[in-house]
């Protein structure tokens, strides 16, 4: 008798939990390749997290010109935006708008190409130092991903000893795919991603050792190789390289409290990725993906088993994609039921998705602010609110908090 409790007690138990189980995905629309059987259950189509927050939007700045990446400044200082026609704004807490900072490198704006992201040097409150990433011109049409840092004064006006410590190698002619997001890790290292400027001809240099089309670079704050690369013995620019096999990497960031860096690249149609990157490791671009080209036609063979081919497959992949900006990893108090929780913004699916983690894996989706439609960077204020801008002509930065704490 005890026995047949114990297990009508468990099958009762089973069934609360299968609801949860059984959730519906997050309503995307049609796929592009529903023959795709994923490498794990958890891969793609998470279920949909029953989110009840209501958030509440705060323009805090308009007027700017396709914003590309923000940074947020110490104490009350603000924010640096960047504007991918070449201009690095900053943004007080009112919302005041600077005019242009002086002081930054010549970048290409053309397509894709332009300023584009911004990052603080760990040490900020001492050196003052920031980086940018950018399309270089290189002459004749050609240009490439870069990244550089300088000083920038008290009053916020001006960069000075502008140092540049990466070019993409070699010059394209093709103004797509930069990729671009920076990132610190917690031992002086900076990340620096890279796009394979998106053409067939150029696909392939992401599997091509001697170029950084398609790459995570490692580097020293002053663009030294620093021990530990997993190609340092093999010359330049492989001794740069961390990993490769990327398509276009724009969304980038530190887990919290860990070591492990993640990453978002752009899919073609299908297949935008989320990456936990490893030393030295491959995640197979062209020779595998998720998605299939826009005219429909298969990527190189149409194969996508990461593992079968020796590569390494993505933890988590949209299908329909979301075509990811930046991402991070929440901390605040604001969202309290977010912590840890991934942001990563949005451009065709517009506003936020954000992904709960169990380890390393995903067991949950949801959307949010979708209205504000292309969203390109997201980053959290010093109170936990959420900050994101918009990828427009006249482009806004936007404060997010829960609508009850407004």
């Amino acid at each position: 008798m005890q026995r047949h409790t114990a297990s009508a007690l468990a099958l009762t138990a089973a069934l609360a939990a299968a609801p949860a189980l059984a959730q519906d995905k997050v309503d995307e629309g049609p796929e592009e390749r529903p023959d795709i059987e994923p490498a794990f259950a958890e891969q793609t189509n998470a279920p949909a997290l029953d989110s009840d927050v209501e958030i509440a939007t705060q323009t805090v700045a308009d007027g700017l010109v396709h914003p590309w990446g923000i940074a947020v400044l110490p104490g009350d200082a603000g924010y640096l935006v960047t504007e991918r026609p070449g201009r690095l704004r900053h943004v007080a807490e009112d919302g005041t708008l600077s005019q242009p900072v002086e002081g930054l490198p010549q970048v290409y704006h053309q397509e894709q190409g332009g300023l584009l992201d911004v990052t603080l040097a760990p040490d900020f409150a001492d050196s003052r130092r920031v980086y940018l990433t950018y399309a270089k011109p290189m002459g004749d049409g050609m240009s490439g991903t870069a990244a550089a840092y300088g000083t920038l004064s008290e009053d916020r006006t001006q960069l000075t000893d502008v140092q540049e410590i990466f070019v993409q190698e070699p010059p394209s002619p093709t103004p797509m795919h930069y990729g671009s997001r920076l990132v610190f890790d917690g031992d002086g290292h900076v990340y620096i991603t890279t796009g394979e400027h998106f053409t067939e001809d150029e696909r392939h240099y992401a599997q091509d050792m001697d170029t950084t089309y398609g790459k995570i670079v490692r580097l020293t704050p002053e663009g030294e190789v620093p021990e530990g690369n997993p190609f340092a013995g093999d010359g330049m620019p492989q001794a740069q390289i961390w990993s490769l096999g990327h398509r276009n990497i724009q969304g980038a960031a530190m887990r919290p409290g860990t070591e492990e860096f993640w990453i978002i690249e752009h899919g073609p149609a299908g297949g935008d990725e989320l990456n936990l990157i490893e030393a030295g490791a491959n995640y197979g671009w062209p020779e595998v993906s998720y998605g299939k080209n826009y005219d429909g036609s298969p990527v190189t063979g149409g194969d996508y088993r990461h593992e079968e081919a020796g590569f390494t497959p993505p933890r988590y992949y949209w299908d329909p994609v979301i075509a990811p900006g930046d991402m991070t990893f929440y901390q605040g108090e604001l969202f309290a039921d977010w912590q840890g929780d991934v942001l990563a913004s949005g451009l065709v699916s517009g506003g936020l998705a954000r992904l709960e983690l169990d380890g390393q894996t995903v067991v949950g989706e949801d959307r949010h602010v979708s209205d504000l439609g292309r969203v390109r960077d997201v980053a959290v204020d010093q109170d936990g609110s959420i900050l994101v801008i918009t990828d427009y002509e006249d482009g806004r930065l936007v404060r997010l908090t829960p609508r009850s704490a407004s």
